[in-house]
């Protein structure tokens, strides 16, 4: 996994359930995925230790780790626990 960049969450986001990731306005948020397909407005990363979904409006990048993309498809579903 290569940690694609870094952003600032620009307001509050609560998930709807357990695969995505909650995160406050302001706190930093790390972007390790893209997604593509029918979900082209998520992106996933991690805010602390959680990690999950997140649209990616709410991010405004403040600094890039890698010009690699990894385009991953999104109809692999993720089982919450």
């Amino acid at each position: 996994t290569v940690l694609m960049c870094r952003g600032k969450a620009i307001q509050d986001f609560k998930g709807p359930d357990c695969r995505f990731v909650n995160f406050k306005k302001g706190e930093a948020v790390y972007v390790y995925y893209k997604l593509i397909g029918e979900s082209m407005e998520l992106w996933a990363g991690s805010v602390g230790s959680d990690f999950g979904y997140f649209p990616k409006d709410l991010l405004e990048i403040n600094h890039n780790y890698s010009n690699e993309e990894l385009e991953l498809p999104t109809d692999v579903s993720l089982i919450c626990y």
